[in-house]
């Protein structure tokens, strides 16, 4: 990679203070290779970089940079470097930086904004937290529908540049209502004095500036856009949200979810920068309510005891039926927190859901059962009265483990929660708790103790 050639290079040029050479070499690397060499230089070395950088290329790469990151740069950059990085920055970068920066440090960067900023900062920040709102740029192309192509071609070259995208020009009527959207290539295919109302068919996929950032996500990608218009209450057309900024939000959630379901409270920043007291706070209230919810385990294999004297053998087998049971059931749990986010399951398919676990369930539970039967009979006797406990054990677990793993997370969706809490340690902790009472049960009645 270029940071790996010219590392030696680079710090030379820094050692040297050769800034002109520096920053003639810097722009020409694109942005995320920069940021990977700031990671790899020394903290003291990493705002002289950033200094070096063209105007042009520093918003970008201080884009990519993680929040701690970026909080370093502030405190190091004067109030004007400051102040010409903000205004460099897109609108919904801008909105991201402010709203993740701790709050004393967003009100010195506010008061840094010239006017026309500062009231689009303002108006950004004023929408609901992950909402979509927050994440869109007002920097878009509209034209009118009474416009001519002319006109609107001539909109369009004045505008465009400034512009996220203009792959698609958004329709509006006079009081800035959303109509429809245009290709750009229909624009300049069309004669010039065709009106822009004959080129529209009124089929445009919009949401909302208050939906959920990841509705928003599923919407553009489901449509395959490159770019989603976004309106306010009334259908006044207020900016739009880019696919790049879709993939951050699918790499967000998809991180979240993933932290929920390993029983972490979510981290909003990379590993390597979280502080460890931060890494405690997040992990500690999840193990504490999983160390509570095992005391139910324990108080089942107490009230059990009894059996294990009697018959001590039964003691070699649950750490593996319920370790099996629990493995099987997060297999469902995690299937269907999958469907749930990316194909839009609900709890109205609850009754397929139920035929399919159960059906599957059925067909794991007799076929790790019957390898657990040989497993059992290979003990002393009564060994094949064992060997037929630890089999309708493991077939009832599996069972009862994928009905549970594939509706659980279906009934949190139908009552408003988030279905990734649905996590692996919760769900062996259930699964625990009640295989243990189906195993010494059934253990009860087939040894008629």
């Amino acid at each position: 990679m270029l940071k790996e050639l010219l590392k030696p290079e680079i710090q030379e040029l820094i050692n040297s203070r050769n800034w002109y050479e520096l920053k003639d070499i810097l722009s020409t690397w694109p942005a995320p290779e920069i940021v990977e060499l700031f990671n790899d230089v020394e903290k003291t070395d990493r705002v002289i970089l950033f200094r070096a950088l063209p105007r042009e290329i520093s918003a970008e790469v201080f884009s990519y940079l993680e929040s701690d990151q970026k909080d370093t740069f502030l405190h190091e950059l004067t109030d004007q470097e400051t102040r010409n990085l903000l205004s460099d920055l897109t609108p919904d970068d801008r909105t991201e930086l402010l709203e993740e920066l701790p709050g004393k440090v967003t009100l010195r960067l506010l008061s840094l904004l010239d006017p026309e900023d500062l009231k689009e900062a303002r108006e950004l920040l004023g929408y609901p937290e992950d909402s979509i709102g927050r994440r869109m740029t007002p920097d878009f192309v509209a034209v009118r529908s009474y416009w001519t192509v002319r006109k609107a071609l001539h909109h369009i070259r004045k505008f465009g540049q400034d512009s996220e995208t203009i792959n698609r020009i958004y329709v509006t009527d006079k009081s800035g209502k959303l109509i429809d959207d245009v290709k750009l290539r229909s624009i300049i295919l069309a004669e010039e004095d065709t009106l822009i109302s004959d080129l529209i068919d009124f089929n445009v996929v919009s949401v909302s500036a208050f939906d959920d950032q990841e509705d928003a996500a599923k919407i553009l990608e489901k449509y395959d856009l490159i770019a989603l218009p976004v309106v306010d209450s009334m259908g006044v057309l207020v900016g739009i949200v880019t696919f790049d900024d879709v993939m951050d939000i699918a790499e967000e959630e998809n991180t979240e979810d993933f932290q929920k379901i390993g029983a972490v409270n979510p981290v909003e920043q990379s590993y390597l920068s979280a502080s460890v007291y931060k890494l405690w706070t997040k992990r500690i209230p999840w193990l504490i309510a999983l160390l509570f919810a095992n005391f139910l385990t324990v108080q089942a294999i107490e009230h059990f005891n009894w059996i294990y004297l009697k018959v001590v053998i039964l003691s070699i087998f649950p750490t593996m039926l319920i370790g099996t049971a629990g493995n099987s059931g997060t297999q469902s749990a995690t299937l269907i927190i999958r469907s749930i986010a990316v194909e839009g399951l609900d709890f109205n398919k609850w009754f397929v859901v139920l035929k399919k676990e159960l059906i599957v369930g059925l067909l794991l539970g007799l076929t790790l059962g019957i390898i657990a039967f040989f497993r059992a009979f290979m003990n002393d006797d009564p060994a094949h009265k064992i060997a037929i406990i630890v089999s309708i054990s493991m077939i009832v677990m599996v069972l009862w483990a994928n009905l549970v793993g594939g509706l659980l997370p279906l009934i949190l969706t139908k009552f408003k929660f988030d279905p990734a809490v649905i996590s692996s340690p919760f769900m062996a902790t259930l699964i625990d708790f009640t295989g243990i009472i189906i195993y010494f049960n059934l253990a009860i009645f087939i040894l008629g103790l």
